[in-house]
């Protein structure tokens, strides 16, 4: 393996890490600059005076006598460098004190006089240097390896490849980011400055250099003719774009042309690049004309002036690193949006869901990251369409002010679903695609078990949907996957934790929970946290007494008290009651326990309600499993498994990027189960998009089911936790639903929808409107938040009932209420929804939160009983109150309210319509997710398995061999 050699100066921010066996000074031999053509500026005189031959030529300005001070041009020219560039550099510190801009040299070998000459310029202007020396006889591949390194790291602003022509491949040059290529030699950059175009790339600054050095010469540089001999690479076409730039006219020669005598005595300037050693009598050039000599060696009769026009160089290359790291800067504020739509045109009668979505070319999702102002390094691309989102976006954006934020809620649902998420993707396409204004919408990803059980795929519909719908319907980025990997993990480190102690001495388990490794025996930091908690402030294994050994090995778990079940992300109505324990070999340790959905388990309500990767693995580690014979609560931190929790869950915390049918920006985090939990898409994907929109831009975030249940939830448990606060409530309903709640017939999913439903019955809506659509106003403006009635259209529905709804809904309290077509128009039909959402929202807030965290439990329960629900009381079970008292003395009575309840009814009777009154809510179980923060009483019967239809959808769904097109999905 080829040795490298790093070394740094100037106070380096980053020191790269040696390969093993190397270190400063580790080559025994010096190597000689091996340099690229245009690495060095010599400067030779010439005057009419001199003495002939083939000497070296005096320096002269144009048409004046030559100067006293030998290197007048290149001492002053470097001091304006300098002043400039340390005036960029302090502007630079003034906008952040924090930054330090970096050069990293990658050179073949030691070479201790580039790295003087750069750590002087360096010194001068207060910027840092690493130098990473690798062998002489590097190979390409280590090269690479090196600039991938260097690419990576945010704290490197450029990188100088000090390295022989020939190991300036291709390959190479391209490897180096165009951004960190402060020598201009990248094929990009190159081309940007062929092109005129040098905003984004950089000037080789030994082309600087040779230009400083004709631009100090007395009198007009237009017009005056400069020969370049030699340098047929990149470096000759850098220098001959600038010269002609400058107004000079560049002429190209060899050094064995029969007509170099006649061009050199033609021209003001002679510039002599490449490796061969060009000389000619003084009598061959003009009187007054500068010979510039572009070296790759430093000779040593020229050492003085090659140190001094290195230094220039230097100068230059420095001044790039400046620019370099104030772009970076740039990048790093909030950018405006550059956001281009996608068309529509609608079709009559509107096509399959997937038929749509197939007919629509989404933009590459680093293209979208582009458009909304995320950087390159923020984005971790699943495919072509979807990528993840790093969260340290909040880190760069923290200063920049919120844009505004709307939930969209509906009325209490029929068991169709009134189409929530439709409506938010209709909104945002309508705000951004059609208004201009900056919008994303925020949505929870679909569980596997209704897409493949009655509802369907939850991407939106018709015009207004996510795309590729198909992704967003199956496994998306693998979150829900991780979810279920991590909540099994916790289920069976229960069960063996059970089993070992059921089976073994305090000796044994203590042998083998702290095992000796390599004749060291020591705790894990995990079994340290637990130590502290139980009191015990010991570090050395030996020291523990028999009783503080049998408290540290012992969680005793109560069989009958583990409340932590396994999950699936399937509707399997026979998982929800299983025996597991029963194979000879778990030795008769056999239990109860039972499944539940996967987006029901508390890690997918943590995933939701974090705020970042700390704390996640806090949630994650005081999850309570189950309580101890002796009544305390056992955690996932007492298992010891929290940490690998929060390693399978570190890529799920991310939110996914993906885009509307009209190429707006959709979040996609998250799906806790809405009857459970609390039901609504992720913390974190709201705060990133409230920063990426900008002040007047617009986050739209979607509620589980019914205002009485994800709304509330929303307010009372998610705003709660993610400090921020709603400027205004979208409230989704649909003539079918309101006549459901007016007195229509029940409606079932897969059953033909009755007449009442199809015909128009104005009595049946005006019946709903002025009883369920009220209510859920009044539940909104419980929180003080303005309320816009957003009626989803179907094709069945008349314009008389359409205009009584939006009529009575004002009435009712509602800031606004619009028909909304985007189902079968995309925004274009939700534009009247925008400009009244936008005028709702720019209105002075006055939110509130329904109830004081500190009141006691039972007082939360029978304030959104009452309050929201419509009940007259509550009746509290005996093991309800037993567990309400138990939760008091654990500390988590200031925990808020998640109520487990039907979406169906605003009581807990699903067949009771309207707003049911003169009702008791009966509470049968009090439950706590300790880990997600909320305490979650049962209404009435509540299963967290949902079982699959005598007709599921996956009948539908198929998929074509050949095409490997999906069918029949939604």
């Amino acid at each position: 393996m080829k040795l490298s050699i790093i070394r740094s100066a100037c106070g380096s921010l980053r020191i790269h890490p040696a390969r093993r066996g190397s270190g400063v000074g580790g080559l025994s031999r010096r190597c000689h600059p091996a340099l690229p053509t245009h690495s060095r500026v010599i400067l030779r005189a010439a005057s009419a005076a001199s003495r002939g031959g083939h000497n070296p030529v005096p320096a002269v300005h144009f048409g004046n006598p030559p100067r006293k001070e030998d290197g007048f041009e290149y001492d002053t020219s470097l001091s304006e460098v300098v002043r400039s560039t340390k005036e960029a550099m302090l502007a630079l510190q003034r906008r952040n004190s924090t930054v330090q801009p970096l050069l990293a040299i990658i050179q073949a070998g030691e070479d201790d006089r580039l790295l003087e000459i750069s750590k002087k310029i360096a010194g001068r202007i207060g910027l840092n240097i690493t130098q990473i020396c690798l062998e002489k006889g590097c190979s390409e591949d280590e090269i690479v390896e090196e600039v991938l390194k260097l690419n990576e790291d945010p704290g490197v602003h450029g990188v100088y490849l000090h390295l022989p022509p020939a190991s300036l491949t291709s390959r190479v040059l391209n490897t180096l980011k165009p951004e960190k290529d402060v020598d201009g030699i990248s094929d990009l950059n190159m081309g940007r400055l062929v092109r005129g175009d040098i905003s984004k790339g950089f000037v080789p600054p030994v082309a600087s250099a040779v230009l400083a050095l004709l631009e100090k010469h007395d009198g007009p540089l237009e017009g005056k003719a400069v020969l370049m001999v030699g340098g047929e690479g990149p470096f000759g076409v850098a220098l001959q774009c600038l010269i002609e730039r400058s107004g000079m006219v560049a002429f190209k020669s060899h050094c064995s042309s029969k007509n170099l005598q006649s061009q050199v005595m033609q021209a003001d300037a002679v510039v002599l690049l490449g490796a061969e050693i060009v000389d000619f009598p003084s009598t061959w050039v003009k009187p007054g004309a500068a010979v510039i000599r572009c070296t790759p060696t430093l000779e040593s009769d020229e050492h003085a002036a090659a140190l001094g026009l290195g230094s220039l160089t230097a100068a230059y290359r420095t001044q790039n690193v400046v620019h370099s790291c104030g772009r970076w800067l740039q990048e790093q504020q909030y950018q405006p949006w550059h956001l281009r739509s996608l068309k529509l045109q609608p079709l009559t009668p509107v096509p399959s869901d997937i038929e749509i979505s197939r007919a629509q070319t989404p933009k590459s999702v680093d293209q979208l990251a582009e458009e909304v102002g995320l950087l390159p390094e923020e984005l971790e691309a699943y495919g072509r369409s979807k990528a993840k989102v790093r969260l340290s976006l909040l880190d760069r954006l923290h200063e920049q002010p919120d844009g505004k934020y709307v939930l969209v809620a509906g009325i209490t649902p029929t068991p169709l679903g009134e189409g929530k998420s439709t409506v938010t993707i209709g909104l945002v396409q309508a705000l951004t695609a059609h208004l201009k204004l900056n919008s994303f919408a925020c949505l929870r990803q679909p569980s596997q078990g209704p897409t493949f059980g009655v509802k369907g795929g939850a991407a939106g519909g018709g015009y207004a949907q996510v795309i590729p719908m198909e992704e967003f319907n199956l496994h998306l980025t693998g979150d829900i996957h991780a979810i279920t990997a991590s909540n099994n993990l916790v289920a069976a480190a229960i069960d063996a934790r059970m089993l070992h102690e059921a089976t073994q001495s305090d000796k044994g388990l203590y042998n083998r929970l702290v095992p000796s490794v390599n004749g060291v025996r020591q705790f894990s930091p995990i079994q340290i946290s637990r130590l502290r908690r139980l009191g015990i402030n010991k570090t050395d294994p030996a020291s523990l007494t028999p009783q503080e050994v049998s408290t540290f090995v012992r969680l005793d778990l109560d069989p009958s008290k583990i409340t932590w079940q396994r999950v699936v992300d399937t509707n399997d109505r026979f998982l929800r009651k299983i025996t597991v324990g029963q194979a000879s070999t778990e030795k008769g340790q056999i239990r109860e326990t039972g499944f539940d959905i996967a987006v029901a388990s508390e890690i997918m309500a943590i995933l939701a309600l974090a705020d970042g990767l700390e704390d996640m693995k806090r949630r994650l580690a005081r999850m309570v499993v189950g309580t101890s014979r002796c009544g305390q609560p056992v955690t996932a931190e007492d298992l010891g498994v929290s940490g690998a929790l929060a390693v399978l869950m570190k890529d799920a915390i991310k939110p996914t990027l993906m885009q509307t049918l009209e190429g707006t920006p959709v979040f996609v985090h998250a799906g806790p189960f809405a009857n459970i939990a609390h039901g609504n898409s992720s913390v974190l994907a709201d705060k990133l998009a409230l920063k990426l929109v900008g002040r007047d831009g617009f986050v739209v975030t979607e509620a589980g089911f019914g205002a009485d249940i994800g709304m509330e939830k929303f307010f009372n448990i998610k705003c709660r936790a993610s400090g921020l606060r709603p400027d205004a409530v979208v409230l989704v309903a649909t003539v079918r639903a309101l006549k459901m709640h007016g007195g229509g017939p029940n409606v079932s999913a897969g059953a033909p929808l009755p007449r009442e439903y199809i015909d128009e019955n104005l009595s049946l809506v005006a019946g709903g409107c002025r009883s369920n659509l009220r209510k859920q106003i009044q539940i909104a403006h419980l929180f003080g938040v303005p309320v816009v009635v957003a009626l989803n259209v179907f094709k069945t529905d008349t314009q008389a009932e359409i205009d009584l709804v939006c009529q009575i809904a004002k009435e009712c309290g509602a800031s606004d209420a619009v028909p909304c077509h985007h189902w079968a128009q995309g925004g274009r039909g939700s534009l009247d929804l925008a400009r009244a959402v936008n005028e709702a929202a720019s209105r002075p807030g006055n939110f509130q939160f329904l109830y004081d965290i500190e009141m006691p439990i039972t007082e939360k329960i029978r304030t959104i009983a009452q309050k929201v629900y419509g009940a007259d009381d509550i009746e509290l079970s005996p093991e309800a109150k037993d567990k309400i008292d138990y939760y008091n003395k654990q500390g988590y009575g200031s925990l808020p309210i998640c109520m487990a309840k039907t979406h169906l009814s605003l009581s807990h009777m699903p067949d009771k319509k309207g707003v049911p009154t003169g009702f008791v809510l009966p509470i049968r179980e009090v439950r706590a997710s300790v880990g997600a923060g909320f305490i979650y009483p049962l209404v009435g019967t509540m299963s967290t398995m949902p079982g699959l239809p005598t007709r599921p959808c996956f009948y539908d769904i198929d998929l074509d061999p050949v095409t490997e097109e999906i069918t029949g999905l939604f």
